[in-house]
């Protein structure tokens, strides 16, 4: 109804989809207990390949599952006590910030830092990065 024109009628808003369809007949409701997830995949009319994989774990995960702890290191920087190592990573990258007025280093910027500090490859990864090659070791004279 327009408020100015009190005899107008009420403009009732179309809700039709690409298809013609009316959307409100096709919206799932969440509260029925339908999941999208687990639906087949005729259900859902995907026709695509399976991308989902079972366990994708690669030992970079921040999410603890039951029964595994955070180590004592991280647990200690999380409550504000770091170790030597720890204040010395982040004063460097600090320091390479103000120098560089970069408030955002990039990754290649935070490696070449970590590489300054004396840090080198020397032991082979022990986490899975799939499709990444594994970068020539240093040799530590013995």
């Amino acid at each position: 109804m327009d408020p100015l024109n009190p005899a107008s009628e009420p403009v009732v808003e179309e809700r039709r989809d690409e298809r013609g369809g009316d959307r409100r007949e096709t919206v799932v409701d969440r509260r029925s207990g339908l999941d999208r997830r687990q639906r087949t995949a005729e259900e859902s009319g995907y026709t695509g390949p399976e991308r989902r994989m079972g366990d994708r774990r690669t030992g970079l995960e921040r999410r603890r599952g039951p029964g595994r702890r955070r180590s004592d290191d991280r647990r200690s920087a999380e409550e504000g006590e770091m170790t030597a190592e720890q204040f010395e990573f982040i004063m460097a990258i600090e320091t390479y910030k103000k120098v560089n007025k970069r408030m955002f280093p990039t990754w290649t910027e935070v490696l070449e830092v970590i590489k300054q500090l004396g840090y080198r490859k020397v032991v082979a990864r022990n986490i899975n990065l799939v499709d990444v090659p594994e970068p020539d070791l240093v040799k530590i004279p013995a």
